[in-house]
């Protein structure tokens, strides 16, 4: 935890300080939005940007790419980045160390784990059990997708104290490393990686990790506290864009958002989009609201102390500022 923190503060002293946002040649607020990576996952961003949500709020949003979540950190805390999508675990991490112009978490985007449990076989009784003595690839050590799983095989009595549990394999090699070691049984992918794995006949869908581990504030938006006081308008007009787009999502078929949806996933086709949008839908991997409980924080520090990441916790109060988000809620009466 504390080489993640230290990577943060050098990392943000190389680069450019503080800025806030600014306004463009069209008359637009410009806001710098880092996403920690580009997933379907966060469909309801893609959506309200495609539909036209954040510039009928009188937002030129910029995006970009972070590849990990003490990257998309170091943008924020540098001022590279307004607001960072990402783990709140970025944050948690931040605030236990003390920073003092501290980020904060201003609005959560998917409310579960997002990743599938994909094996080599059908298991139509499938019980988390099985997975004892198996090769289960999960994930970078220390990333929420192997916390979680680990969390969860943890709750059903499986042993990952051992190599079996394997965290040797970067994020974006798992598929391929699952594809050519036959020696693995199970990994777990994202939608729609996962159903068109499964469409290949290479392997099957045995289990949802989110809906075994229940509710986890597994993507939200952070900002540093000074930009959130001085862009809070920006800030609640961000966050109204990205309602808009979930709402958008629920109360059309999932064909239609599929065809806003694949604008932002050029190779994506829009069958492989509805897929996804029906696996989530099916476990309610989208807040309903952007307000984060403290339950739900609470459950997040703890799947990260069971991993042996955390050795104290953060104050909720001071790492989630819920006001924009319950302002919004009042307003939408939602």
């Amino acid at each position: 935890m504390k080489k993640i923190t230290a990577l943060f503060t050098a990392l943000a002293l190389m680069l450019c300080p503080l800025t806030l946002v600014g306004c463009g040649d069209d008359g637009k607020t410009t806001v710098r939005l880092c996403e920690v990576t580009h997933s379907i996952f966060y469909a309801p961003l893609y959506i309200a940007i495609n539909n036209g949500y954040f510039a009928d709020e009188n937002i030129n949003l910029k995006l970009s790419n972070g590849g990990g979540a003490d990257k998309v950190m170091t943008a924020v805390i540098s001022g590279s980045a307004d607001i960072g999508l990402m783990g709140p675990e970025a944050t948690i991490y931040c605030h236990v160390e003390g920073q003092r112009n501290y980020p904060v978490i201003f609005g959560q985007l998917t409310a579960c784990d997002g990743s599938f449990l994909v094996g080599r076989r059908p298991e139509p009784d499938f019980d988390w059990s099985n997975l004892a003595g198996k090769h289960v690839l999960a994930g970078r050590p220390g990333g929420v997708p192997a916390m979680t799983l680990q969390w969860v095989l943890n709750q059903h009595g499986v042993n990952t104290n051992t190599p079996l549990f394997d965290t040797s394999v970067a994020f974006d090699a798992m598929v391929g490393t699952f594809d050519t070691d036959k020696s693995i049984d199970y990994t777990t992918m994202f939608e729609p990686t996962a159903s068109e794995y499964v469409a290949l006949g290479k392997g099957y869908i045995v289990a949802s990790v989110g809906e075994a581990s229940g509710e986890v504030p597994y993507t939200a938006f952070s900002a540093q506290k000074s930009w959130l006081k001085s862009n809070n308008k920006t800030a609640k007009a961000f966050l109204r864009a990205v309602l808009r787009g979930y709402q958008y999502m629920v109360n059309n078929t999932p064909e239609t958002v599929a065809k806003s949806l694949v604008k932002s996933f050029p190779g994506t086709t829009e069958q492989s989009a509805v897929y996804a949008i029906n696996s989530y839908l099916a476990i309610n991997a989208w807040s309903t609201t952007p307000v984060m409980s403290e339950t739900a924080f609470n459950r997040l520090q703890d799947i990260m102390e069971n991993a042996g990441t955390l050795k104290s916790r953060a104050d909720y109060n001071l790492a989630v500022n819920n006001n924009i988000a319950n302002e919004l809620v009042k307003e939408l009466e939602m």
